[in-house]
């Protein structure tokens, strides 16, 4: 898991198809994923050379190609591993908080899959009981503390809203 960079979320009853997406898509903005060992269904773990850059690539591209994206759901970089324990998870919030500015506003978005240590509320408040940046923006923020939790790991990231790609659900 420390080697991914890029967590991409995709419908586990077409994995085949969800994995030749993903590998289309990325060629398409000239990325080479590596595909490393998944510990979740319906989660692709995956090692690029920059997750941002691509990330923002595969936006302009879902536009011009929405069908590359068909079997996928969302996109996101990681920043930081750590382990799904709520200090370690803490602390690694606390480290990424220092790349929000005080007056940006902000938010936490979290996901959870093989995990039963609380609800995603409460999660969310104790992860955030450190973070003293006073701006909370539910709606619009200016910055994304990202969590992923997969079983007993974390994927955590500090992102801006482009940094995040989520495929809008076909009619």
């Amino acid at each position: 898991m420390a080697d991914t960079n890029l967590l991409v979320s995709h419908d586990p009853g077409h994995t085949a198809t969800a994995k030749a997406s993903v590998e289309n898509a990325l060629k398409e903005v000239k990325e080479s994923p590596k595909f490393l060992k998944s510990n979740a269904e319906g989660l692709f773990f995956l090692r690029v050379k920059n997750p941002r850059t691509a990330i923002k690539s595969l936006s302009k591209l879902l536009g011009k190609k929405p069908e590359l994206f068909s079997y996928t759901h969302h996109w996101m970089p990681v920043d930081v591993w750590c382990s799904s324990g709520i200090p370690a998870m803490k602390e690694a919030v606390k480290k990424l908080q220092a790349g929000i500015k005080k007056e940006e506003k902000w938010k936490m978005e979290l996901n959870k899959r093989n995990y039963d240590k609380g609800n995603t509320v409460e999660l969310i408040l104790r992860l955030t009981e450190g973070v003293d940046r006073p701006n909370v923006d539910l709606e619009k923020p200016k910055k994304i503390l990202k969590v992923e939790i997969s079983g007993s790991k974390a994927g955590i990231s500090l992102i801006t809203p482009e940094e995040m790609l989520a495929i809008p659900a076909s009619e």
